[in-house]
């Protein structure tokens, strides 16, 4: 018990010191964790170090994809949601299927539905990986795209290393491999859903932040064991509980609730990141000395995992090419859209407009009410502000690199290659492929992600951007006194020293104003209207304000 005490304290100590190091070196830290653990693991004290692969499938993987998925912006993702798709199912496939027949080629005896089996394991980004990302300057797009990618495309692997598993002691049925698929996505989402919603549901009434927060480490887990209990993926049940909570946060649960929810998820993902990149470096040991047993070498396996490497980046660059295609036109649809969307939005902006619009429709014979008018009236607000979005932050060729580059393996692709079953062939160098995949991924795209965006970055003026975004911020002060303004106003102070009632009277205005103006940019968020960043800095100002006056409990007048 000591020695494990004094291993957690150790390794959460090297977790901090790589995060506070690795900047200061150049390096991103989940590299400086991969190599202390590969330098770990041929200490003797961790020479019998065994890591379970369900730890990180079941244990690590769904608190630290839900909080993710959480703390995405909502907006960003539906407006991204065609390319993640894409890049987390048919990009999947795709990969899976060529490097199946490249394996299938190179090793012999394995098979291609063997070969499809590993394929399926190294193909699928790294959600963890990928964090390195977010410490570039890289297009938020690009950010969203990966962000989403990562957090969906496990599913999609894990569905595929067990059909294709299973086709190997039967008969292989496509539309089979479909149901299957769909069943485990539709389930899982229906769990999520559910999951999010209750979640938010119980903590609106528990005022303890602590206990809030608390509550809040177990969803990830109520989501995605019923899920995995019911045969569908435990990973997007997780996911979807998180953009379900992240979504609705802000309106149900109070600014100390989320203030705490933040602090200390932010911690957890620490820990289980550096956990995460920990093990890596430590399993190193075992699976080459096993490969060394088996197989008398590890020289074939590495070659074969370098060559699997350079196809996966191949074909991530022959499917992203065609898909920033689809999207630059998708672009182009919507600003020869723009003017009639605009004016569909200045009818339906008036009280007048809408009920113009109620009437012209029920003349065709339809019946639609002032709600389902309104409904309309979002979603062309909605449109309005995507074209801007996708106007303002095109996709280039230097952010199809990105998206390329930056589509690391990680250590799901290490957990999913130790499930593979006792009588898989050449069990042992199937799993060291996929680990040398997973970590030269890692260290060779992860390592050079940095200096390659900050090259590939056309010039900022920083000028138009700094004058761009306090335009934006002036538009949202704007909005927030015109929220306020429709709070009503308390009647003129009595003469003489303000009372206590007075006191809470004038504290329970100013609770209602942040309430109103909450309200107002949230709607604003929902509807794209601002830049997410921007409005996420402006809630948070409004939060700290907010808990500012509750802690103090009184105000003057």
């Amino acid at each position: 018990m000591t020695e494990l005490l004094v291993v957690l304290v150790i390794a959460f100590l090297v977790i901090a010191a790589s995060t506070v190091l690795g900047p200061r070196l150049g390096i991103a830290s989940p590299l400086v964790l991969v190599v202390v653990g590969v330098a770990a693991s041929f200490l003797p004290a961790f020479s019998s170090v065994h890591i379970e692969p369900d730890w990180i499938l079941e244990g690590i993987l769904p608190p630290l994809l839900y909080s993710s998925a959480v703390s995405m912006p909502a907006m960003n993702f539906r407006r991204e949601f065609g390319a993640i798709s894409s890049l987390s199912i048919v990009l999947v496939v795709a990969s899976s299927l060529v490097l199946g027949a490249f394996f299938a080629l190179v090793i012999p005896g394995l098979g291609f539905a063997w070969g499809v089996a590993l394929g399926a394991i190294v193909s699928p980004t790294d959600a963890v990986a990928t964090s390195i990302i977010k410490r570039t300057s890289v297009s938020k797009r690009v950010v969203a795209m990966l962000d989403g990618e990562s957090l969906l495309n496990d599913a999609t692997a894990l569905v595929l290393l067990r059909t294709a598993i299973v086709a190997t002691a039967a008969a292989f049925s496509f539309w089979g491999a479909v149901g299957t698929f769909a069943y485990s996505v539709a389930v899982a989402a229906v769990l999520g859903w559910l999951v999010g919603w209750l979640n938010l549901v119980v903590r609106r009434h528990v005022r303890d932040a602590t206990v809030n927060t608390v509550i809040s480490f177990a969803v990830p887990f109520v989501a995605a064991v019923p899920a995995t209990l019911l045969g569908a993926s435990g990973l997007v049940a997780a996911v979807v509980a998180g953009i379900v909570t992240g979504i609705r946060a802000a309106r149900d649960l109070s600014p100390q609730n989320r203030l705490s929810d933040s602090q200390n998820w932010r911690t957890v993902e620490l820990l289980l990141e550096g956990a995460v990149f920990l093990t890596m470096g430590l399993q190193i040991r075992e699976i080459i000395e096993q490969v060394e047993h088996d197989h008398g070498g590890v020289g074939t396996a590495v070659i074969v995992a370098l060559g699997a490497l350079a196809l996966t980046i191949i074909v991530r660059a022959l499917y992203v090419t065609p898909l920033l295609g689809v999207l630059a036109r998708r672009a182009r649809h919507g600003v020869k859209m723009r003017d009639r969307m605009q004016d569909m939005h200045e009818k339906l902006s008036t009280p007048e407009g809408k009920k113009q619009t109620v009437e012209e429709v029920r003349a065709r014979g339809f019946r639609r009410s002032e709600q389902d008018i309104e409904r309309v009236a979002v979603r062309v607000a909605q449109s309005l502000a995507d074209i801007d979005y996708f106007v303002r932050e095109p996709l280039g060729w230097r952010e199809g690199t990105a998206v390329v580059w930056a589509g690391m393996r990680g250590a799901v692709t290490v957990a999913a290659a130790q499930t593979l079953p006792a009588g898989t062939p050449q069990r042992s160098v199937l799993v060291l492929i996929a680990y040398t995949v997973a970590a030269v991924s890692l260290v060779v795209q992860g390592g050079t992600i940095g200096p390659l965006v900050r090259r590939l970055a056309p010039k900022v003026d920083s000028t138009a951007v700094a004058e761009q975004t306090a335009a934006e911020q002036d538009r949202m002060i704007a909005l927030m006194r015109t929220s306020a303004d429709s709070v009503p106003a308390l009647p003129p102070a009595p003469d003489g020293p303000p009372t206590r009632e007075r006191l809470l009277a004038v504290r329970q205005r100013r609770l209602q104003v942040f309430e109103a103006q909450r309200a107002a940019l949230l709607d604003a968020r929902d509807t794209g209207t601002f830049d997410a960043d921007v409005l996420e800095s402006l809630l948070a100002n409004l939060d700290a304000a907010q808990i500012a006056i509750e802690l103090r409990g009184t105000v003057e007048s």
